[in-house]
């Protein structure tokens, strides 16, 4: 997140950007300890428990409940373009994702992902997740091949895990990409949502 926070500063000279890992105890209080007024850009696909409980619990915790928090990462409007670039022109496209057993906001997300895509004229588009149906070794073995591109912020658990294990129990022939959140554009996209709230 460090490495990260670097990248978008350098889309916003000037600025201080700070990055932490909810997961790093202390880390989320080392970076506001820093800041005066900080806004808030949660590195998550959805919004969920974390950015809608546990962030906002951190954060009045250290004295900055009244900070704004912007939207997660995966629900920006101009996450599509980094999706359709990622994923190329060959063949179908397979939106590997978490989904989630006791929250269907994780699964609305990317099908709003998909929708989005197809709606710009790229196709064609499927979700599979790791953690509810459809699930993403049986939408594997159903396409056979494409091009697989992890829903994901980070190439970590899932994404290094049960993603791979999935597509090859599958027999999937295709090409697997990064997760979106490592895409190079990530940090202009992340500079740009800031600076349009400012």
């Amino acid at each position: 997140m460090q490495a990260l926070a670097v990248r978008v500063g350098m889309w916003r000279p000037g600025w201080r950007i700070r990055g932490a890992t909810l997961a790093m105890p202390g880390a989320l209080e080392a970076a506001l300890a820093a800041m005066d007024a900080p806004l808030i850009y949660p590195f998550f696909m959805a919004e969920g428990w974390f950015t809608k409980v546990n962030l906002p619990r951190r954060l009045a915790a250290v004295g900055c409940g009244d900070v704004r928090q912007l939207a997660p990462f995966g629900t920006d409007p101009a996450l599509v373009d980094l999706m359709v670039a990622a994923a190329g022109g060959a063949g179908p496209v397979l939106i590997a994702a978490h989904g989630s057993k006791v929250s269907a906001t994780s699964s609305r997300t990317t099908y709003e992902m998909v929708a989005a895509m197809i709606a710009r004229g790229f196709g064609p588009v499927r979700a599979g997740f790791v953690e509810e149906a459809p699930f993403l070794e049986d939408l594997a073995r159903e396409m056979g091949g494409g091009v697989c591109l992890p829903f994901f912020a980070l190439r970590a658990g899932h994404v290094v895990g049960d993603v791979p294990e999935a597509l090859e129990a599958a027999g999937f022939d295709g090409v697997l990409c990064p997760p979106i959140g490592e895409d190079i554009g990530v940090a202009q996209l992340i500079a740009a949502a800031l600076e349009r709230v400012i």
